[in-house]
């Protein structure tokens, strides 16, 4: 492939997707149906599950943090159903909402959206590497955290160095691990629940009464519960931040993405109401919303509440279980974002917002350039090494703290622009791959909810008694500085539309013979009457 030639002429005048994409070498399909299964269902598994729980449960109480939790599952469901419909229909190389974006917004959104996933992802991956380094402190050691940095950082880049199969072969154990470690979590609970730990303390919904199933926060009564809700709702949110961009990223690289995809995103409600709505019930009912552990019990399991509660039921021993288990989820996370940061790159070399040199791939399709460029901050991640640069290292995070509900805008505002350009080029529901009975009215909700999130981050500071510079410019700086791209690039460029006219949209596949082989199967009756098919909507 010419790694020179640009951008392709839409017949508005302006540029589109490279259409030369498929002539050479380019990313491979080279995951399977079982690694995009438990892809999907290992991205909605992280440490904001085992540890940042307990801070949402402090705040707001079991009620709060059950309710939230499934509030934020069915619209984060509607953010996966939207994204499936678009990349089912256009399953390319370098799939990737930025991608979308270009393709079927304007190229100054899709110019805006690629670099906030470039950003993030280059970002959150070395901070996922030192939150796995973190977590070794739990068990006491003289080696320096450093050398632990090294180790994750060395085996995360030549993870993505390899075919994708074997990134994908890596996940999946990954997953496996965090699944089994959720669901025997979920049975000792149930064990806790009816006291069968050593001190045979039968628990119930005790602490439900006390301290209460609703917590107040800044103010006293029922103002400030309502304050604790609002507040409840955010840190709800962070578990999910970036799930359905991860499933959509994968498209391109994915074995028969027309008949996986969908599969995919059909099973996500059920995992995510069983391993994130039954977590949050178990939490509630095994541990205390007042336990001081929860928002000061140090790094790695010393915050979760899992372990605050087995350690309250007396269990001896399983607190380190679980503690490798978050470090294998930390490593995880860290791995998958690092493969995010190196798609996204590539996505946006794809579109021409990011040179074409990103675009060489190694001939089992690695974009190894990319891999480089990536590669380049994972050393952010010593930075936590000394205090003064471990402010530095936070504000970088910092800026990532509104990425997601930016990023499920964005999601929001594409799929309804895929919408408009359907209808306009005649293209039905039924004619698509896959097609969800929420939308578009699920995406209408979202439009009007995840800003209202972004407004919402961080709203307690502005009472007196919580004001602050620094966690005012934390909590909101992430939208106007993607603003300032987005514009940036419209005014840089500003004979583009400001949205591409649905009738123009290219909306074409690319590759007949993909699609054919493509097509969804149904399955045959006898093996949907098996009863371990039953098992294969959480584990498949």
């Amino acid at each position: 492939m010419d790694m020179e030639k640009g951008p392709a002429v839409t017949a508005d005048g302006g540029e589109s997707p490279r259409s030369d994409i498929m002539a050479g070498e380019t990313t491979k399909r080279g995951l399977k149906s079982r690694h995009a299964q438990m892809l999907a269902l290992g991205g909605t598994i992280g440490t904001a599950l085992f540890v940042s729980t307990g801070q949402t449960l402090a705040r707001g109480g079991p009620a709060f943090f059950l309710g939230t939790f499934c509030f934020m599952a069915l619209v984060v469901f509607t953010v996966v159903t939207s994204l499936t419909e678009i990349a089912t229909w256009m399953p390319v190389p370098g799939s990737s909402v930025s991608y979308y974006s270009n393709r079927i917004v304007s190229p100054s959104f899709g110019f805006a959206t690629g670099w906030l996933y470039v950003y993030c992802m280059g970002i959150l991956a070395p901070y996922e590497i030192t939150a796995a380094s973190l977590v070794i402190s739990y068990w006491p050691s003289t080696i320096n955290v450093g050398v632990w940095i090294t180790i994750m950082m060395v085996v995360v880049i030549a993870l993505n160095c390899m075919p994708v199969r074997f990134y994908g072969e890596s996940e999946f154990w990954f997953a496996s691990t965090k699944v089994i470690m959720m669901a025997g979590l979920l049975i000792i609970s149930v064990v806790i629940f009816f006291g069968g730990g050593p001190n045979h303390d039968r628990l119930g919904f005790r602490y439900w009464d006390h301290p209460g199933a609703a917590n107040e926060y800044i103010l006293n009564g029922n103002t400030g519960r309502f304050i604790a809700l609002l507040a409840t709702l955010v840190l709800a949110s962070l578990p999910f931040t970036f799930a359905p961009e991860f499933l959509i990223l994968t498209t391109g690289e994915m074995a028969a993405p027309r008949r996986n995809l969908p599969k995919a995103a059909r099973r996500y409600i059920y995992r995510i109401l069983f391993f994130y709505i039954l977590s949050a019930l178990a939490i509630g009912v095994i541990c205390p919303s007042n336990s001081p552990a929860l928002t000061s019990g140090g790094e790695g399991a010393g915050a979760s509440p899992f372990v605050v509660a087995i350690k309250n039921a007396g269990i001896p021993v399983l607190d380190s279980i679980i503690n490798a288990g978050i470090l294998l989820s930390a490593w995880s996370s860290g791995n998958s974002f690092f493969y995010m940061a190196t798609r996204s790159l590539y996505s946006q070399a794809l579109v021409g917002n990011a040179p074409s040199w990103f675009l060489a791939c190694t001939k089992s399709g690695v974009p190894y350039r990319c891999v480089i460029a990536c590669a380049l901050l994972c050393p952010l991640a010593y930075l936590n090494e000394s205090n003064s640069s471990a402010v530095v290292f936070d504000w970088f995070i910092n800026l990532t703290n509104e990425s997601a509900f930016i990023s499920w805008t964005c999601c929001c505002i594409v799929h309804l622009r895929f919408r408009k350009a359907c209808k306009a080029q005649n293209i039905t529901t039924d004619m698509l791959p896959y097609s969800s009975k929420l939308q578009p009215w699920g995406t209408y909700f979202g439009l009007f909810f995840f800003p209202f999130l972004a407004l919402l981050n961080g709203f307690d500071v502005f009472f007196p008694e919580n004001w602050s510079t620094s966690s005012f410019l934390t909590a909101y700086i992430g939208l106007p500085l993607f603003l300032v791209v987005y514009f940036g690039h419209r005014i840089y460029n500003w004979n583009d539309p400001w949205f591409i006219d649905p009738k123009l949209v290219d909306l074409s596949v690319g590759n007949v013979e993909e699609v054919i082989e493509d097509a969804p199967r149904k399955q045959e009756g006898a093996s949907k009457r098996q009863w371990w098919n039953i098992l294969s909507f959480l584990w498949e």
